[in-house]
C-alpha cells in the first residue's frame, strides 16, 4: 500500500497566531514561558490536523521559532562572536538577536531560499567550532509521539545544503567543515535511532543545482558515514524545487528513500527514471502535489503520473507527497468567502492539499476506480474555472501574440537619446534623486484604512494624498534634489497597488504566507488574462508635477517583479504572463507620457530572483524577461527618460541582460555590497546611466556626507562621471521622516562635493 507524506506544514497558523505570538514576545507583552506555551499549542494543532486528514508520514521539526536554517545554526552552536554566546542551548535573546539584531550587534544576513519568496538567515561560520547544543529533531519526535501518538518523521537540513548556503569560510575549506559537522549529524541520527525513529527526512535541495564530481564524492562519504553509524534508521534523502542533478549517482547513495519533485522538476526527474530506472531497494518519495502553487491539482493527471511511476516502483515503495514544504502557500482556502465562487472553488492551499494527498494515495493503493466519484467532485470546480471568460480574453491574446514575434526597441540608441535628454532636462553633473517612496507614517496608514473602510469618501482621501504630495514636493525642493518623486503615499505595496487596478488579478482575505521571520505577505493571484483598465498612477504623478518646475518621475512596478511576487496561473507559460503584464504597463507608460511626465521609472527588483535553478535555463529566462521590460517601455519618445531600479545581484553574470533592458538610467541597491559591485565594473563596462545606492535605507542610522562621498569616489574609479546618478539604495517607505530628511540633505551635500571635484575635469555644469 502506498503512503502519503508532507514535507513541512505552514508555521504561521490560519489566523497568523504564530506571528502574533512572536511579536507580542518581542514587544514585551508576552513572557518567555507564555511564548513557549502558545507555540506548542500551534505546533500540536498543526500535527493533529495532518493526522486527522490521514497523512501517514507527518513531518516533525519543520516548525520553527523564526527560520529553519537559523535553527540548525543554533543547534550546532554556530553563533557569531558579536552575540556573546557562552555555550549550551541557545537562549531566545541570542536566537532572536541573530535574526533581528540587537543594540550592540547587527543581525545576520538574510537571503532568498533558492528561487522562492521565503528568506532564510544565513549561518556565519568564521572562527567558530561547532558543537551540538541540543537534539531538536529528537525533541520534536518525542513531543508528537507523547502528546498525539504520532510516529513523526523528523526533518533535518542536510550537511551539504547547510554548508553551501552558509557564509564565513573559504570554499577550499568545505571538506574541513564537513569533517567538523558530520560527527554532530551522526550523534543526532544515532540518538534518533536509539529512540526508535523509523524514518528521518534529510533535505538536500542543493542537489537540484549544479553538482560536481567533488560534491558526489562528498555525498558518498557523508551518507556512507550515516549508514554505518545508524544502520537501523531509514533516511529519506529529499530534493525539491527542480529535477535532481546527477540522478544516477544520487539514487545509488546508501539511503533507504529518495524524494523527487514531480511538479517543478517533472520533465527531468521522469525522464531520468524512465531512462535509468529506480533502485529496487529504495522507496520513492513522489512529489506530485505542488507545494508552491495554490491551484487544485488535476487529479486524473496526477493519478496517471503515479500509475506511470508504479511501473518503476511497486506501490508499497511509493510515497505520495508534496513537491516541497507547504510553508510557501497559505494555510486554508476555506475562509476566502469574498472571492468569486468560480475562483474560490479552484484553490487548494495547505489544508486542501492534505485532502488531495490522501485521495491520491487511496487511488494508487486501491485503484483509480475506487475514488472516481471523489475525483469528479473535487475536479468540477477547477474545470469550471478553467472555462472562465476571464482566462481567455481575445483582445489580450491577440495583442500578446503580435508582441511575441516583435523586437521591441526604442526609437534611437542610447547615445542619441542621451543628447536629446540632456538638452531637455539640463541636469547637473551627478543628478540626485530617490528611488520612489517616502515614509508611510501612522497618519498615512490611518487615512488609507479609513478610506478602505468607507469612513472617508474618495474626495477626502484624494485631498489627503495631495496634502502629503505637497509636503514632500516642498521638502525635496528645499533639500535640493534634482529629480523628484510624488512619494507613493496612496500605495500599500508595490505589487498589490497595480494588481488592484488591472484585470485578471484577485486578492485573498486570509492568504498569508511567511516571507521572513514574522513578516507575512498576501501575494496577489493572477488568475485571468491581465488587461489594462485605465490609468493607475497618472492622477497623483501629474499633480506632483504641477507643483514643481523640476522633473517628477512616474513610478511603476515592472512586469517581471509583479509576476514573481504573485501567485500565477498554471495553465500558461510564465513568459506569456510576463508579456501580458508588459502590454498592460506599456499603456500606463504611454498615459504618463501623454500627461506630460517625461521621466518614468519601471522597477524590476525581482528579475534575478526569478532565475531558474538550472544554469542552462538562465539564458532563455533572461531573454524574455528583458523583452518584457522593453515591451513596457519602448514606445516612448527619445526625450522621455526611462529609469529602472534593481536590488543587488552578482552584476557580472547579468550585465549583458541589464544592458539589453536599455533603460536610460538604472539604480542599484548596492550600499552593503559596494565593493563587490565596483569590482564587477572593473571587468565589465557599463555605458548607460547608473546610480549605485550611496547609503543603506534598511538601517535607521543617518550616514554622514563624507561616507557617501567615499562611496561616490570608489564608484567613479570605474564608472563614467557623465553617466553617474546619486541616490539612496532603495525606497524610503519604512524610514522615519526626520532621519529621511537629514540623510537626503547629507546625500545632496555629498553630490555637491563630488561636483566640485569632478566638474572642472569634465566641463559639466555643477549647479
Amino acid at each position: 500500500m502506498a503512503k502519503s507524506s508532507v514535507l513541512g506544514y505552514p508555521r504561521i497558523g490560519a489566523e497568523r497566531e504564530w506571528k502574533k505570538a512572536l511579536e507580542a514576545f518581542w514587544s514585551g507583552k508576552l513572557e518567555e514561558s507564555e511564548l513557549h506555551g502558545r507555540l506548542r499549542e500551534i505546533r500540536l494543532n498543526h500535527l493533529m490536523k495532518q493526522k486527522q486528514r490521514n497523512i501517514d508520514w507527518i513531518a516533525v521539526n519543520d516548525f520553527s521559532y523564526y527560520d529553519h536554517m537559523l535553527d540548525h545554526a543554533a543547534m550546532f552552536g554556530l553563533i557569531p562572536d558579536r552575540f556573546a554566546y557562552e555555550g549550551g542551548p541557545v537562549p531566545l535573546s541570542v536566537y532572536y538577536g541573530i535574526a533581528r539584531g540587537t543594540r550592540d550587534a547587527v543581525a545576520s544576513e538574510m537571503t532568498k531560499w533558492f528561487n522562492t519568496n521565503y528568506h532564510y538567515i544565513v549561518p556565519e561560520l568564521q572562527g567558530i567550532e561547532p558543537a551540538l547544543t541540543e537534539n531538536k529533531p529528537l525533541q520534536a519526535y518525542r513531543e508528537a509521539k507523547e502528546k498525539l501518538g504520532i510516529e513523526g518523521k523528523p526533518v533535518i537540513v542536510g550537511p551539504l545544503t547547510f554548508l553551501k548556503l552558509s557564509k564565513g569560510y573559504d570554499r577550499s575549506e568545505t571538506d574541513a567543515w564537513l569533517e567538523r559537522l558530520i560527527p554532530l549529524y551522526v550523534r543526532i541520527l544515532q540518538e534518533l535511532e536509539q529512540e526508535g525513529v523509523r524514518w528521518v527526512q534529510i533535505d538536500e535541495p542543493i542537489l537540484v543545482t549544479k553538482v560536481s564530481d567533488v560534491d558526489v564524492n562528498r555525498l558518498k562519504a557523508i551518507y556512507g558515514t550515516f549508514a554505518a553509524s545508524a544502520p537501523k534508521l531509514n533516511i529519506m534523502l529529499q530534493t525539491y524545487f527542480e529535477s535532481v542533478e546527477r540522478y544516477g549517482d544520487i539514487v545509488a547513495l546508501p539511503v533507504q528513500g529518495i524524494g523527487l519533485d514531480f511538479v517543478h522538476g517533472l520533465g527531468g526527474n521522469l525522464s531520468a527514471i524512465k531512462a535509468l530506472g529506480f533502485p529496487q531497494d529504495k522507496v520513492l518519495g513522489a512529489g506530485v502535489i505542488d507545494g508552491r502553487g495554490i491551484w487544485k491539482a488535476p487529479l486524473r493527471d496526477k493519478i496517471g503520473l503515479l500509475e506511470e511511476l508504479a511501473n518503476q516502483v511497486s506501490d508499497d515503495r511509493l510515497i505520495v507527497q508534496t513537491s516541497c514544504s507547504l510553508i510557501h502557500v497559505p494555510v486554508t482556502a476555506s475562509r476566502e468567502s469574498d472571492l468569486p465562487a468560480e475562483l474560490r472553488n479552484a484553490l487548494a492551499f495547505a489544508d486542501e492539499k492534505l485532502d488531495e494527498l490522501a485521495l491520491l494515495t487511496k487511488a494508487i493503493s486501491l485503484g483509480a476506480a475506487e475514488v472516481a466519484d471523489e475525483v469528479v467532485k473535487l475536479e468540477i470546480g477547477r474545470l469550471e474555472f478553467e472555462r472562465s471568460d476571464e482566462r481567455a480574453r481575445v483582445d489580450v491574446r491577440q495583442a500578446v501574440e503580435a508582441l511575441r514575434g516583435s523586437r521591441p526597441e526604442r526609437g534611437a540608441p542610447f547615445p542619441e537619446r542621451r543628447l536629446v535628454q540632456q538638452e531637455k532636462w539640463r541636469l547637473p553633473l551627478f543628478p540626485t534623486t530617490t528611488i520612489g517612496s517616502f515614509p508611510q507614517t501612522d497618519e498615512v496608514r490611518k487615512a488609507r484604512r479609513l478610506w478602505r473602510n468607507g469612513e472617508w469618501d474618495d474626495t477626502r482621501y484624494a485631498g489627503f494624498i495631495r496634502g502629503q504630495i505637497d509636503t514632500w514636493i516642498g521638502l525635496q525642493e528645499e533639500i535640493g534634489l534634482d529629480v523628484l518623486v510624488h512619494g507613493e503615499f496612496e500605495r500599500t505595496d508595490m505589487v498589490e497597488f497595480f494588481g488592484e487596478k488591472l484585470a485578471g488579478f484577485a486578492f485573498t482575505g486570509h492568504g498569508w504566507v511567511q516571507s521572513y521571520g514574522s513578516r507575512c505577505v498576501k501575494p496577489p493571484i493572477i488568475y485571468g488574462d491581465v488587461a489594462f483598465r485605465g490609468p493607475m498612477t497618472v492622477e497623483e504623478t501629474a499633480y506632483a508635477q504641477s507643483r514643481t518646475n523640476r522633473p517628477v518621475k512616474g513610478m511603476l512596478t515592472g512586469p517581471i517583479t509583479i509576476m514573481n511576487w504573485s501567485f500565477v496561473r498554471d495553465d500558461l507559460p510564465r513568459e506569456q504572463i510576463a508579456y501580458q503584464l508588459a502590454y498592460a504597463l506599456r499603456q500606463e507608460v504611454e498615459a504618463l507620457e501623454r500627461a506630460g511626465i517625461g521621466m518614468i521609472q519601471v522597477d524590476e527588483p525581482a528579475v534575478r530572483e526569478g532565475l531558474p535553478l538550472k544554469e542552462e535555463a538562465h539564458g532563455e529566462y533572461l531573454d524574455w524577461a528583458v523583452k518584457a521590460f522593453r515591451i513596457a517601455t519602448c514606445t516612448v519618445r527619445d526625450s522621455t527618460q526611462i529609469h529602472t531600479h534593481m536590488c543587488y545581484c552578482e552584476f557580472h553574470d547579468m550585465i549583458d541582460s541589464i544592458k539589453a533592458m536599455d533603460a536610460d538610467v538604472i539604480s542599484i541597491e548596492a550600499s552593503r555590497s559596494h565593493g563587490e559591485l565596483i569590482h564587477s565594473f572593473e571587468t565589465n563596462t557599463y555605458q548607460l546611466g547608473i546610480g549605485l545606492g550611496v547609503y543603506d535605507i534598511h538601517s535607521p542610522r543617518v550616514p554622514r556626507a563624507e561616507e557617501m562621498t567615499g562611496m561616490i569616489e570608489r564608484a567613479l574609479r570605474v564608472l563614467d562621471p557623465q553617466l553617474f546618478w546619486i541616490n539612496p539604495d532603495c525606497g524610503l517607505k519604512t524610514r522615519g521622516k526626520e532621519e529621511t530628511v537629514v540623510s537626503l540633505r547629507n546625500m545632496v551635500s555629498a553630490a555637491r562635493i563630488a561636483r566640485s571635484q569632478y566638474g572642472a575635469q569634465t566641463g559639466t555644469s555643477t549647479k
